[in-house]
């Protein structure tokens, strides 16, 4: 069992390297990485400018609004860069029938789906939530500890686990559909952007809806309150991790019913 997970460590571990490396042969490679920093730094403009015109909402502050914010973007940031293949499949492996070849090959199918697609600049997506994270946290007065870098640690895996999860899911899907998958970014590229809303004020089926189904306020709102003690029970931010692993443990069984039923591109 461990050789066949070292194994497919390493053969994704070389399918990223390739990718990289084939990117980096375009002159042009650097201007991806200033275009994704611009559309995070676009998407902070908004709620920057709301804060300043109207100011605090009761204790609703930027830099809150910003730490969850930079918890979610960070998460999507790690599932995007390392299980962009999944992002791809329906559109770039189904339809053109590039994943019959992928069943020939003797390795599991998640590995190489997962790594026939890397990016570079998507990781422009990490270091900026993680700038957020770090600027709000020490914005707020939040001193560094080794519990909260546990609890934050504990939250990026757990969104970093549930992003990976919804791709995931939305392959399986489309396996028995492909033209009905554009819902699906509801929970993908549109789902953090709830989390610029303060948490209180989200109604209550969308707060339903990201905490019991697509846990994001759990991989979010939660591991904040507990790094910056706002009254919300601390055990709460330790539940991020467990829920993404949910998340994606479900995903991966609408992933093997959807394999399961594929009757390969030209049947």
């Amino acid at each position: 069992m461990k050789t066949k997970w070292k194994r497919c460590l390493y053969v994704y571990g070389r399918l990223l390297r390739m990718h990289l490396l084939a990117g980096l042969e375009y002159r042009g490679w650097w201007l991806m990485l200033l275009q994704v920093i611009l559309v995070a730094l676009a998407d902070c403009i908004s709620p920057l400018l709301l804060f300043a015109r109207f100011g605090a909402i009761g204790e609703w502050t930027l830099p809150r609004i910003l730490l969850i914010y930079g918890i979610a973007l960070t998460s999507f940031g790690l599932a995007e860069s390392f299980c962009r293949g999944f992002d791809y499949f329906p559109w770039h492996m189904l339809r053109t029938g590039a994943f019959d070849r992928l069943m020939l090959r003797p390795l599991p199918l998640t590995v190489q789906v997962a790594g026939a697609y890397f990016h570079l600049h998507r990781l422009m997506r990490v270091a900026f939530g993680a700038g957020l994270i770090a600027w709000s946290l020490a914005t707020l007065g939040i001193a560094p500890t080794a519990a909260g870098a546990a609890v934050l640690a504990l939250a990026l895996l757990g969104g970093a686990a549930m992003y990976s999860g919804v791709f995931i899911m939305s392959s399986g899907i489309a396996f028995f559909t492909v033209r009905a998958l554009d819902w699906i970014y509801i929970f993908t590229n549109a789902s953090y952007q709830v989390t610029r809303i303060p948490m209180p004020y989200l109604p209550r089926a969308l707060k339903g809806a990201f905490t019991f189904v697509v846990p994001m306020l759990v991989i979010s709102y939660y591991p904040a309150s507990a790094l910056c003690g706002w009254g919300d029970p601390p055990a709460l931010g330790l539940l991020a991790l467990p829920a993404g692993l949910a998340f994606l443990g479900a995903s991966l069984l609408v992933w093997r019913l959807g394999v399961r039923h594929y009757r390969s591109a030209g049947s």
